[in-house]
């Protein structure tokens, strides 16, 4: 039982205290306002409640004191032998909190001189709005690799083509350059002793020329402007057609046999022959050639003029690269790696002097060199014949396309050298490759008499996934 002194003050006593006569217990007689702060913090409730109850003691709640927010050092004591870990968790849990329920860090003991208490940041209120958030710039200083963007999904290349033409007489010959693609949406095409012009922009086919019974096509090369065509012929002739008028505008000779390839700059005509040489052709002189490059041992079948017009890359059925320039008659590198024929020759539109060149059916591979020192960047295997190489002028990537034994056409990321693309369609080695003015489209020829017009790359402004715009018939038709 209670005694009435201790129901009456509201301080809740053990047993047998109340028989202690000395003990004499005084109820606040003074008001409030004038109570010491103890007592005051001591009170429950008011004091005009009946059931009011006060405690001497005062025993927080751990739940609201945040203590996760100091950084206590947790010394570990010595272990005795059979002690119970997992209790001793338990018992921390019950005693501060989840927080500190885990096992200590692996680290090392903290050094005596640190601080026992170090108040660290508290992450679990609201914070301020020009904070840095911590799933933007990561859990500590400086940004975090995991929570960057995440890489875009893989550009999607439509497997089929959106237009094929027949192409009667298109021969299959791994030397010869029977298509090429004008700036003024206008392709080029030699079929047998004929050459055949067809609009992009109306479908529309006009026969530039007819040379003959006794000669044949065997290169043609639209000038920067689009407007004249060179034509390279079996007896190795070298016509400059006006595209407009369908008119020939001059006849150069020079070479003794075949010309199988051409390659216009901003002013000069290079064209490649079987008799092994390169002549330099100036529309602006009245003789047939300015100069002549004699380096290879087989017959020419690959020229390219750098995006400068500084360089001009040559490659042989010697299985050689060169590299000329405007001031020597020498070439100044002379690239040997490859074991085949190199046809397949681009340079890049993205960085200045970065080659690329392909290799025939016993190389197969695709190799990158930097000219200013000859060095080989990078190469791969391909698996199959590589006939021509061209470079996307939108984005920094390449197509090529291949004969023996796949005919397949491949698209390149640089410089991952990731595919993008496998596209198949034609029954025979894709040996003639060219690429529409907006850098979209790329027309393909084989021997199986087809062209096929792909969309591999994304336009310039919006680098978005190629889509079938629909503007050309899936139907087939004739190119004459």
């Amino acid at each position: 039982m209670e005694s009435p002194q201790a129901r009456k003050s509201g301080i809740n006593l053990p047993a047998g205290m109340s028989s202690i006569a000395s003990l004499r217990l005084e109820t606040l007689s003074t008001p409030p306002s004038s109570a010491s702060p103890r007592a005051i913090s001591n009170l429950s409730s008011s004091p005009s409640s009946k059931n009011s109850t006060c405690s001497d003691r005062f025993i927080p709640c751990r739940s609201s004191s945040r203590l996760h927010t100091f950084g206590l050092i947790d010394k570990p004591s010595p272990v005795k032998e059979g002690s119970n870990e997992a209790y001793s968790r338990l018992l921390k849990s019950e005693l501060f909190g989840s927080d500190f329920a885990s096992p200590s860090s692996p680290a090392g003991p903290c050094s005596p001189s640190k601080n026992m208490l170090r108040f660290k940041t508290d992450s679990s209120g609201p914070s301020s709005p020009f904070s840095p958030s911590p799933s933007i710039f990561g859990q500590y200083s400086g940004f975090s690799n995991e929570c960057s963007t995440p890489p875009k999904p893989p550009r999607k290349v439509p497997k089929t083509p959106n237009k094929v033409l027949d192409a009667p007489s298109l021969q299959d010959d791994f030397y010869l350059n029977l298509v090429d693609w004008s700036s003024q949406n206008t392709l080029a095409v030699g079929l047998g002793t004929c050459v055949y012009l067809w609009s992009a922009s109306n479908s529309k086919v006009t026969k530039l020329c007819d040379l003959g019974p006794y000669d044949g096509v065997c290169s043609v090369q639209w000038t920067k402007e689009g407007s004249f065509i060179s034509i390279g012929t079996n007896l190795g002739q070298v016509q400059i057609w006006d595209g407009t008028k369908c008119k020939k505008v001059r006849t150069m000779a020079g070479h003794q046999t075949r010309t199988g390839v051409l390659a216009w700059n901003s002013r000069i005509l290079a064209s490649g022959s079987r008799d092994r040489n390169i002549l330099q052709h100036d529309m602006r002189v009245s003789s047939d050639f300015i100069g002549k490059l004699v380096g290879h041992k087989s017959e020419v079948c690959g020229l390219k003029w750098s995006c400068d017009d500084r360089e001009l890359a040559s490659g042989g059925n010697d299985n050689q690269l060169l590299v000329w320039n405007q001031h020597s008659q020498q070439p100044t590198l002379r690239l040997t790696e490859h074991t085949a024929a190199v046809k397949a020759i681009a340079w890049s539109p993205h960085q200045s002097n970065l080659l690329v060149s392909g290799g025939g059916t016993a190389d197969r591979c695709i190799r990158f060199w930097n000219t200013t020192n000859g060095h080989q960047l990078n190469h791969v295997d391909t698996g199959s014949q590589v006939c021509n190489l061209a470079w996307s002028k939108n984005v920094n990537e390449l197509v090529s396309t291949h004969g023996y034994s796949q005919n397949q056409i491949m698209v390149w990321k640089y410089p991952s050298l990731a595919k993008v693309a496998t596209l198949t369609g034609h029954s025979m080695r894709v040996l003639y490759l060219a690429m529409s003015p907006d850098g979209q489209t790329i027309v393909t020829g084989a021997g199986d008499e087809t062209l096929r017009f792909w969309n591999v790359f994304p336009s310039m402004k919006t680098p978005t996934p190629v889509k079938d715009t629909g503007l050309w018939s899936l139907g087939r038709t004739q190119i004459r």
